[in-house]
């Protein structure tokens, strides 16, 4: 659940919203793709086949609409639409990426650095995949938030993370 919570974070700079604004929903079918409420109470959904050529016509295509090879979305095969609240002791990432999100700075770079290196860990059977959040996690402890004023500091918070993380890796190793 990474990948949604760097969506969380994606989603706080794209449309100015707080993280309490920003509610993940598990949604099994994944048809709808997501959701917008307005002050009135009603919310706009966006639902389609869960195809990621979708997604990378429009983008490579913005703002013409062009045919993704995509079968139109059928609700009748779709038949019932289910939603739980995360699980957050389940997706421990998750909760890693809000609260990047709620310290600011360059905790969020420090978050996806450290993702990257563990995934990357993981893939090549360094690590196990539990010990991804709990790396993160530690990385997170472990360096301190720093302001972010230019794109050095953002980089710099980035090397720092990828060290840290790889000396942990190495240390779950021994």
């Amino acid at each position: 659940m990474m990948n949604k919570g760097l969506e969380v974070i994606e989603a706080h700079w794209l449309f100015n919203a707080g993280a309490d604004d920003i509610q993940v929903v598990i949604h099994p079918q994944s048809v709808i793709h997501s959701l917008v409420e307005y002050v009135d109470g009603s919310v706009l959904a966006q639902l389609g086949n869960p195809d990621m050529r979708t997604p990378i016509a429009y983008g490579l295509a913005y703002p013409e609409r062009i045919d993704a090879g995509v079968a139109a979305l059928d609700l009748f095969k779709v038949a019932t639409l289910d939603f739980s609240a995360p699980d957050f002791a389940r997706f421990p990432c998750l909760a890693l990426a809000y609260r990047a999100l709620r310290a600011a700075g360059t905790a969020p770079a420090v978050l996806n650095a450290a993702n990257e290196v563990t995934v990357a860990a993981f893939l090549d059977r360094q690590i196990s995949f539990p010990q991804i959040a709990r790396v993160i996690e530690s990385v997170l402890d472990k360096l301190p938030v720093g302001k972010v004023g230019c794109l050095e500091d953002v980089l710099g918070a980035d090397a720092e993370a990828r060290d840290a993380a790889q000396q942990q890796v190495k240390q779950s190793n021994r």
